[in-house]
């Protein structure tokens, strides 16, 4: 099993941002084990970080942008695929602004500061994801599919829609192809989707030093190409960038017809969903618990990635998220099944263990599953049927989940973070107060409502979050919720 890394010092790089034009600063971290790799914005006030996962893509317009509230990074795709070239796994991206410089819109700059950082390996393995059967996604005229594969490979075809500069390229991905024969492909555009892109504001800072631009039959640059296939092997690197939001290093073929940020995305995600699949069907046919709270039989778990391992690791060591209580003789922190215990750096909550934490019953349990937990931060997902009682009166002919529910679901997924404590358990979670709530999109039956909660301040019985619910990667509501914990 391959070892994770990350860089063996920090890295900056400066230039101009391609969407607005200004000076931006971009400085790579050195990062723990299982971190993975985030973008954090220093311009903001207190420095907020984006996790680089697929569900928090919120725009495919031209490039590729992770949102998280309203914090946002535009045009991750080229810094990512240089990280995915390098064999780097866990890194921190910092920035200026809400975007990278673009250097000459392709990945050189990025790789060549990574190389003269240096890659270190770490203690930790990192266990890569093999494709268990095809997927297929079709968007108009792009086609991509994935298929079963001893290695990472790309093969794609490129033209625009009228076919011209049709090109195919097909390389295995590692180390030695990524400086040979991608890192230095350049982006493009063609001349009549120029206007679109300075009419809306998308281009300020593009010239012909960090873009090709292609004139009927023309091409417009500053230096000749550096690929005969300089276009499609841009459309690789955008894949492999686009692609790291998986989260892991991939054993697959990818095949691309006409590839889009957009479709590149959704595939992520796909990979993502069959990624899943195995531990939910492990979750739903678990055997109940017994009436004291312990399962009649354990089913062998999937293994876990490695972030979740190394963050198991690190959970005995401290972390930033309320701390358990001490064990005494009995040794509660032994018990597997205690709350304290399931609430743990890495940990996945089927629906039963949720109700073991939760008072909450339906219609009005807000959790379906917890799908990750990582120091003060939690992910939960709630199924959005049309079964559900709300939908009858609000609103007839147009279901809408009622906004107070949609605030509910954080408060209850921020209390099952602050079980973490074992004096907490069996207690309430009170819902006290919300600050500068949005509600953005709505939410309809069949959603899958993401709900993600990060606890900012957990002293005694008072807590404090903050929580995002996405649909789709969009979001689609936010709050800061204030709650109290008392005895039932």
């Amino acid at each position: 099993m391959p070892q994770q890394h990350t860089l063996k010092n920090t890295a900056t790089f400066t230039g101009i941002g391609l969407h607005g034009g200004n000076k931006v600063s971009l400085v790579l971290h050195p990062a723990p084990a299982g971190h993975g790799v985030r973008f954090r914005r220093v311009d903001l006030e207190g420095k907020p970080e984006i996790e680089a996962r697929a569900e928090l893509v919120s725009d495919t317009q031209r490039s590729t942008t992770l949102a998280k509230g309203s914090v946002k990074v535009h045009t991750v795709e080229h810094v990512l695929a240089a990280l995915v070239g390098a064999g780097v796994h866990n890194a921190v991206v910092e920035l200026d602004a809400n975007e990278p410089p673009i250097g000459d819109g392709s990945s050189r700059d990025f790789a060549r500061i990574i190389r003269e950082a240096g890659v270190v390996a770490q203690a930790e393995v990192v266990e890569p994801y093999k494709v268990s059967a095809p997927i297929e996604i079709t968007q108009g005229e792009t086609y991509m599919a994935v298929f079963p594969h001893d290695s990472f490979k790309v093969t794609c075809t490129s033209a625009d829609k009228g076919g011209r500069f049709t090109q195919f390229f097909s390389t295995e991905v590692n180390a030695a192809t990524w400086e040979k024969d991608l890192c230095h492909a350049r982006t493009f555009c063609f001349l009549e989707e120029i206007d679109f892109l300075i009419r809306n504001g998308l281009i300020k800072g593009g010239s012909l030093e960090n873009a090709i631009v292609i004139r009927d039959d023309a091409i417009l640059t500053n230096e000749p190409l550096r690929y005969p296939e300089e276009f499609v092997r841009h459309k690789i690197l955008d894949i492999i960038g686009d692609l790291a939001l998986v989260g892991r290093p991939l054993l697959a073929h990818v095949i691309a017809v006409r590839p889009s940020h957009k479709a590149n995305t959704e595939l992520a995600k796909a990979i993502i969903a069959q990624m899943r699949r195995p531990i939910e069907a492990a979750q739903t046919f678990a055997p109940p618990p017994t009436a004291n709270g312990a399962a009649l039989a354990t089913p062998t778990a999937p293994t876990p990635a490695p972030a979740e391992r190394a963050a198991e690791k690190r959970a005995g060591a401290g972390s930033s998220a309320p701390s358990a209580g001490t064990a005494g003789p009995s040794a509660v922190a032994h018990n597997p099944d205690a709350p304290d215990q399931l609430i743990r750096d890495g940990a996945t909550l089927d629906i039963m263990q949720v109700m073991r934490l939760l008072p909450h019953r339906p219609p009005f349990l807000m959790v379906d599953r917890v799908t990750r937990i990582e120091g003060n931060r939690i992910v939960a997902l709630k199924q959005v049927t049309m079964g559900e009682p709300h939908f009858e009166g609000h609103f007839p002919g147009h279901p809408i989940m009622p906004g107070v529910l949609q605030l509910e679901a954080i408060a209850q997924v921020a209390g099952i973070l602050m079980m973490r404590q074992a004096e907490n358990t069996g207690k309430i979670a009170y819902f006290m107060s919300a600050e500068d709530v949005k509600w953005r999109k709505p939410v309809r039956p069949g959603d899958s409502l993401v709900i993600e909660v990060e606890m900012t301040k957990a002293r005694g019985k008072i807590g404090k979050a903050r929580g995002v619910c996405f649909v789709d990667g969009e979001t689609v509501s936010e709050a800061n919720v204030t709650f109290m914990l008392i005895e039932r």
